[in-house]
């Protein structure tokens, strides 16, 4: 509820990584990694933007924050075909008023 972010190991109950205040202060709605690439995850907060998390690029701070505009999201998951090397990588977003809209991943974040 605070925005902060912790990586577990299952054998452990302590977080290898924790990102405190990672959405400034929003409650995250959703969060999932990417089924192509392992070290990229994706946030959603409550204020509609979403967060790519790439910890082989940097893993202090999100690479990149995408804002949607016009409409509450309410959840999102990610589609991809994780046995294909072709790059797609979408996320689907649900709105507020039960619209549903998919946008495609920069191939450098859906790459394995």
């Amino acid at each position: 509820s605070d925005g902060s972010i912790r990586l577990h190991q299952m054998t452990s109950e302590y977080p290898l990584m924790q990102w405190n205040d990672s959405t400034n202060g929003q409650s995250i709605i959703a969060l999932q990694w990417a089924l192509t690439r392992p070290a990229v995850f994706f946030v959603l907060d409550a204020s509609s933007n979403i967060y790519i998390w790439d910890l082989l690029e940097n893993d202090l701070l999100p690479v990149a924050k995408q804002t949607i505009p016009s409409e509450n999201v309410v959840t999102m998951t990610l589609l991809g075909e994780p046995e294909k090397n072709n790059g797609l990588l979408g996320i689907a977003l649900a709105k507020e008023s039960g619209q549903i809209d998919i946008q495609y991943v920069k191939k450098k974040w859906a790459l394995p």
